[in-house]
């Protein structure tokens, strides 16, 4: 009696160790299959749930299983370091806030009607951006340029409405203008043919990492050698001109 008491003690006593729970075991789903306890693993489990993200010993984040490795530029154009900081600000996004991007160009803005820029709006832009840079042109006319100007502040919200045809603009603390292809500086409207139909117009910005040594007065040439490996980020929105 007393030998199967004692066994029947020792057997107990395993069960209860037994039950005891396990922080790197697996537990079963409720169809037999099994998925990582808590503080396991990052395998998805059964129900189709994706994993949650890691930290490693360095403090930095790894995959979190949905295909964007962290500190990538996702949907919100930020991307984050292992610092938690950002390693660069919201893309480049220059918008026209006086017509619709892929739209016509009111008449006021090109040469048949008061030849004055259109307003432009600076939406977003790389924090890093030291200035912002803009080239303007028909390439339904070999490129021909409308407008070039360079050395906008890097955190200007708006290009206003009929920036004057100087080599330097006040209003945006002493901002370039080139010349363009009608011999002129600063901005030049639309003006194609008048029996050549719809021409589209490109409106290219840019966001460089450092003020330009490009002399006021000068054309797109010497502005794009100058833009060659400094450019963060750029954007571009198009609309049309009809005689």
């Amino acid at each position: 009696m007393v030998s199967r008491r004692r066994f029947a003690i020792a057997t107990g006593a395993l069960l209860l160790a037994g039950c005891s729970s396990d922080p790197g075991g697996s537990t079963a789903t409720d169809d037999g299959a099994e998925s990582p306890a808590d503080g396991g693993g990052t395998t998805p489990g059964s129900d189709g749930t994706s994993p949650t993200p890691s930290v490693t010993d360095d403090g930095s984040v790894t995959d979190d299983g949905s295909g964007t490795p962290s500190g990538a530029v996702g949907a919100t154009g930020t991307a984050s370091g292992t610092d938690g900081g950002s390693m660069r600000g919201e893309p480049l996004v220059v918008a026209p806030t006086a017509f619709e991007s892929g739209g016509a160009i009111p008449e006021k803005y090109t040469g048949t009607g008061e030849d004055v820029s259109s307003p432009l709006s600076v939406e977003s832009a790389p924090a890093s951006a030291e200035t912002l840079a803009l080239v303007v042109d028909d390439p339904d006319a070999n490129e021909y340029v409308h407008w070039l100007i360079w050395n906008v502040p890097g955190d200007a919200t708006e290009i206003p409405e009929g920036i004057p045809q100087s080599k330097t603009v006040d209003a945006l603390d002493g901002a370039r203008q080139g010349t363009n292809d009608f011999g002129e500086i600063g901005y030049r409207g639309p003006l194609p043919p008048a029996d050549d139909g719809a021409h589209t117009y490109r409106f290219t910005s840019y966001a460089v990492d450092t003020t330009l040594e490009v002399e006021a007065g000068a054309g797109r040439g010497d502005l794009e050698s100058a833009l060659d490996g400094q450019v963060l980020d750029d954007h571009r929105f198009t609309a049309e001109f009809d005689r």
